[in-house]
């Protein structure tokens, strides 16, 4: 059987080290399914040839246009997602930041994405889980534990590519599982657990009077 994966690259130049990292990320993911028995279908979405028009679509409000129709297509038959983005000012890109407003709510719920950036210095790690992580988790994406930093002189590192095996296996896993499993707990939540439905809040506390 054979799945699929969206990568998102934020990098602003061509070649880029946030494309390096995301092509190595991808290829790890490959692996890492394969080792599964099964094959990985990867699809690349550079945001700087979307930035005209994303730029448009949020100011005009006409939305979607059709490059961005584009990806909503690609990420609706995806099984995971990789979103990697240059670290500027201690954030994540604006470029990176405008594409993900620009997504609808739910398009991204339970789907499994692994989370990486690059930066020219190791200060900025720490983005990937006061920004990315929370950014992700918002939308309601099932984020891997292993997220991956890349500064300028991680590059060729050992420990950096054993990061990318450990995040890749993690995405893995999921992709390789069940989609339905994944978004069942993050859509369904509310509504049944494991151990079947889930009763309201406010009805264990009818008849209570707090006393």
């Amino acid at each position: 059987m054979s799945r699929r994966i969206v990568v998102i690259s934020a990098g602003l130049s061509q070649p880029s080290s946030t494309r390096l990292l995301a092509d190595q990320l991808a290829d790890a993911t490959r692996s890492a399914v394969g080792g599964r028995g099964e094959s990985l279908d990867v699809e690349f979405v550079e945001l700087r040839e979307l930035a005209v028009e994303m730029a448009q679509a949020m100011v005009s409000g006409n939305i979607p246009t059709p490059g961005l129709e584009a990806v909503r297509r690609q990420l609706a038959k995806a099984d995971g997602l990789i979103a990697v983005t240059p670290i500027f000012t201690a954030s994540y890109s604006g470029l990176f930041k405008m594409f993900f407003d620009l997504l609808d709510k739910d398009s991204l719920s339970g789907m499994p994405v692994l989370i990486a950036a690059t930066a020219g210095t190791p200060r900025h790690s720490l983005v990937l889980e006061h920004a990315l992580r929370p950014l992700l988790a918002y939308l309601r994406a099932v984020v891997v534990p292993t997220a991956v930093f890349a500064a300028t002189e991680d590059f060729g590192a050992d420990e950096l590519e054993s990061r990318v095996h450990r995040a890749a296996a993690e995405l893995a896993a999921l992709v390789v599982a069940e989609r339905t499993g994944v978004a069942g707990f993050a859509q369904g939540a509310e509504e049944t657990g494991p151990l079947g439905p889930v009763t309201d809040f406010n009805q264990l506390l009818r008849g209570h009077d707090g006393g």
